[in-house]
């Protein structure tokens, strides 16, 4: 049963809603012993959510123009929903309940989404391959062998959507490939929006100028539903766009006709064959359908994407984190020593390794003297990354390249590599984020009975674009 079907028959009161999320509950207990993707379970809030609905359909109060009746909903630990524990996967925000709901969780409740609980991630989003939990939280297992990385950070937003048999989407948040990557290593769509789109408010922030929050679903359908929903502008939040969302589900079956789509050659080097095979294939998928191909060259954004990314997001994690100190934001510890002592002690024990690492990174980077050199430099690189963008976007509709240089790897594989060497798997996703460009991930198959995605990447706001292209692999 589709979403759409789902709804209509929660609508017509032919799916007792309440019954139905009992089952959803106890199916996410399920999942979760085995897989580890939800952080927190709301239970009571989905079951409030659930009779909220039946005594509105019983009292046939107006219910038919919500989207998203009775569909359940997941959100990575990152994003605030009120009086549910919120603590963007780390152990100094552990407790932390929420006053308020962030303007997309207000937006999807309005339209009748029941919030099923948080999902799992690298502390602060701080990975791609959510094996960077804060202390006290458990590492979330892909879905197509336990022994493997569901990616990250969302790493258990888009786990649990992959696994879930209940019509589910889930929100994630992107600041380098953090919704694009999970999506591939778990085989299902995940749409980043273009930076400013959707309101960051009630986000804890990783990196201001970066951070996006958007859709992974098992279906595109799903995906633009819930991008319609949490799209638009947001007194509350400086850095939304004001201008009025599309209709990104006319796009799913929207003809396309007269486009243009050019294929990134750097992002095909240095890839695993089995991954460069697949997105080959998925690249004669759009020209069967009569979309025109040419291979383009991407130098910048590839050659300085990652160092540039780096450097922005560490210095701006290093200033976000430091309110977490253990006086008015974090958790608390005995008040003993100085104030220096007590915020080591607070900071210390409650930050995970690699949290310490950007911050420390992020740290340096802004300090006197080196703040020209590193933070403004990559500012200035990040402008050049843009404009070398926006010069392709005259001549094509949309970029192509695989989402991930790998398949997901043995958890094994993962404790072998160096810091540096786990941040290169960022390497492609980096640059669309840096640029603050939508980008899609698209499942195109499978290699080892593991799942391979091709990311998607077009102009700012043409998510639509991106829908439409990622459509014909839904119909196949």
């Amino acid at each position: 049963m589709d979403t759409y079907e789902f709804v209509n028959k929660i609508k017509n009161n032919e799916i007792d809603i309440v019954e139905h999320t009992h089952k959803v509950i106890e199916e996410c207990k399920k999942i979760n012993k085995e897989y580890n993707y939800l952080n927190v379970i709301s239970e009571e809030l989905a079951l409030e959510q659930a009779k909220n609905i039946k005594k509105s359909i019983k009292n046939k109060e107006n219910i038919k123009n919500k989207k998203l009746l009775g569909v359940a909903v997941s959100v990575k630990d990152s994003i605030c929903v009120k009086n549910v524990e919120s603590a963007a996967g780390s152990r100094i925000l552990k407790g932390y309940k929420p006053l308020f709901d962030a303007t997309v969780i207000k937006k999807a409740k309005e339209q009748g989404a029941i919030i099923i609980g948080k999902t799992s991630q690298d502390e602060f989003g701080f990975g791609g391959f959510s094996v960077n939990v804060g202390l006290s939280f458990k590492i979330p297992k892909n879905p197509f062998d336990k022994q493997r990385s569901c990616g990250g950070s969302s790493g258990g937003a888009a786990g649990i959507t992959q696994k879930a048999s209940f019509p589910h989407i889930a929100l994630g948040e992107s600041t380098g490939g953090s919704i694009a990557e999970p999506s591939s290593f778990c085989g299902v769509f995940g749409l980043c929006p273009t930076y400013g789109r959707v309101s960051r408010y009630g986000l804890i922030d990783y990196a201001n100028s970066l951070d996006k929050i958007g859709p992974m679903g098992k279906s595109l359908q799903e995906v633009a539903l819930l991008q319609e929903t949490i799209s638009g502008f947001d007194q509350n939040e400086s850095t939304t766009i004001n201008k009025s969302a599309d209709n990104y589900t006319d796009f799913t079956n929207k003809k396309i006709k007269n486009v243009k789509i050019g294929i990134i050659k750097e992002a095909f080097e240095n890839i695993d064959n089995k991954v460069n095979k697949k997105t080959l294939e998925g690249i004669k998928k759009l020209e069967e359908a009569g979309i025109k191909t040419e291979e383009v060259s991407l130098k910048m954004p590839i050659k300085y994407g990652l160092a540039t990314y780096y450097m922005l997001a560490t210095s701006e994690a290093s200033t976000n984190l430091a309110k977490y100190c253990g006086m008015r934001y974090g958790i608390s510890e005995k008040l003993e020593g100085n104030f220096n002592e007590y915020f080591t002690k607070v900071r210390s024990s409650n930050f995970g390794a690699e949290a310490k690492r950007r911050i420390i990174l992020g740290t340096f980077a802004r300090m006197s003297g080196y703040r020209d050199a590193y933070y403004i430099k990559a500012t200035k690189v990040r402008t050049k990354i843009v404009e070398e963008y926006k010069k392709l976007f005259k001549k094509y509709d949309a970029l192509i390249s695989p989402t991930v240089p790998i398949l997901p790897p043995k958890f094994s594989e993962i404790e072998k590599l160096t810091p540096l060497q786990q941040y290169m798997i960022d390497t492609i996703t980096v640059s669309p984020n840096v640029a603050g460009l939508p980008h899609l991930n698209v499942p195109v198959g499978f290699e080892n009975n593991l799942p391979v995605g091709m990311l998607l990447t077009a102009d700012h706001l043409e998510e639509g674009k991106l829908i439409q292209l990622g459509s014909l692999f839904e119909k196949n």
